[in-house]
């Protein structure tokens, strides 16, 4: 079983790749991941690691991209179910209008790690 450690020097690569992407300067994690879930959580969860940085996906391309077009309100419960955001980067998952839905840290918290990311937001929209 895994077991949570507040040891600063084990989670020295984890706490260094967090400053990096924050500070601009790291694009795509490195670090070991181990996630606790469902398979279909797995399943979106993986698929979300896919979603480049700087871009944005819908959630309903989300649940295309796993073969089940149907599941869009099942792949938000999922998203809600991340427990790795930022890593997970389920801030990058977008309402098809365009707007900031469903974000567990706030939408205000999902603006700046989008704005972190280069892409800019109006009015809790995302605008190109």
């Amino acid at each position: 079983m895994y077991q949570l450690s507040y040891d600063k020097e084990e989670n020295a690569i984890y706490i260094n790749q967090l400053y990096e992407y924050f500070e601009g300067k790291r694009t795509e994690f490195t670090i070991p991941l181990y996630m606790v879930g469902t398979d279909f959580q797995k399943k979106v969860w993986n698929a979300l690691l896919d979603i480049p940085y700087g871009q944005t996906i819908t959630y309903k391309d989300l649940a295309y991209s796993i073969d089940n077009p149907k599941a869009v309100r099942a792949v938000g419960g999922a998203n809600n179910k991340n427990r790795i955001p930022i890593i997970i980067p389920c801030h990058r998952v977008i309402g098809a209008n365009k707007k900031l839905v469903g974000y567990g840290g706030g939408l205000h918290i999902k603006e700046k790690l989008l704005n972190v990311e280069g892409i800019k937001v109006e009015c809790e929209k995302v605008v190109e």
